[in-house]
């Protein structure tokens, strides 16, 4: 029975979140809000990118909200993390 909060998902061996859409949708939530972890919306837009890619329609609409929001420099940065991250895992 151990928990596990969402401010360690980032950190952790993505394992199985590799390919669970919910997950990274659910560290999308957290970034977009500021819910466990700091505001920060180019990680948020990286998280729903992600999300997207795997299907999660709400996380495209809420990337493209977030979007709106970003200046052209953070959208790049938020895909070039979300590349990373593919890369990598």
């Amino acid at each position: 029975m151990a928990g596990y909060e969402i401010v360690e998902a980032p950190m952790a061996p993505m394992g199985e979140l590799a390919g669970n859409a919910e997950s990274l949708f659910d560290l999308g939530m957290s970034y977009a809000t500021g819910r466990s972890v700091p505001l920060d919306l180019v990680s948020a837009h990286k998280w729903f990118n992600l999300a997207a890619m795997r299907g999660n329609k709400d996380a495209t609409r809420l990337r493209r909200e977030i979007a709106e929001q970003m200046s052209e420099t953070e959208i790049a940065e938020a895909q070039r993390a979300a590349r990373n991250w593919l890369t990598t895992h």
